[in-house]
């Protein structure tokens, strides 16, 4: 009863609606916050255009090809057989032994798309281009041993990881989605940046965008 139970709660359409609001606060609203914050301080608009274009082509086109792959892939999530048979018996076709599910078809159709985890490429999407900004911003690869800004670099990357971890623990992705996803999230996230800034371990990583050092 209480796994079924779990999967249940999932399933339902108010934790999809939850997903949607969670992963713009994660993506987009957390990023937007310290993007405002730095720009309150230094008054660079030239960087808060840049800042701002390129967390949303992160997010944007993570999620394109998040769901194109999903689509592709079809690969079942953990939780499909109680998808695909609610109560939990099984259904079989007399003449050909086929599987018969007889549980919701949006919930069967939504079991199709595990890999790769939504969350995880939004989360990193948005939070790995966080990082990016902040290496830039506090100069933490000018080598001279500072920790604490190393530190506070990486602390959007872990709650990405957190994120992601969690829908391995809440049954809705395979370790193997959530990794695959994480990674495409932080490879688009990397290119956006370096698309308007540049490196964060260059000379120039504090400037805004290539104009100011072409």
């Amino acid at each position: 009863p209480y796994i079924t139970d779990e999967i249940t709660a999932a399933v339902s359409g108010s934790e999809l609606e939850c997903f949607q609001i969670f992963m713009q606060v994660i993506a987009i609203v957390v990023p937007m916050v310290f993007i405002a914050g730095i720009y309150i301080k230094r008054r660079n608009v030239y960087d808060l255009h840049h800042a701002i274009l390129g967390l949303l082509f992160s997010v944007l086109i993570t999620a394109i090809v998040t769901v194109a792959i999903k689509d592709a892939v079809g690969r079942p999530r953990p939780d499909f057989f109680w998808r695909c048979f609610p109560d939990g018996v099984p259904k079989y076709n007399n003449v050909t032994g086929d599987v018969i599910c007889h549980g919701k078809p949006g919930v069967i159709k939504e079991g199709y798309k595990s890999f790769p985890s939504g969350h995880a490429s939004g989360a990193f999407a948005g939070l790995g281009f966080l990082s990016w900004y902040l290496a830039g911003k506090l100069k933490a690869f000018d080598r001279r041993g500072h920790v604490a800004k190393l530190c506070i670099v990486l602390l959007p990357l872990l709650l990405a990881t957190m994120v992601a971890i969690s829908r391995v623990t809440d049954y809705w992705h395979h370790w193997q989605d959530v990794f695959a996803g994480g990674v495409l999230g932080l490879v688009v996230a990397s290119f956006c940046y370096l698309q308007f800034f540049p490196p964060p371990y260059s000379e120039h990583g504090m400037m805004h965008s290539f104009r100011s050092w072409a």
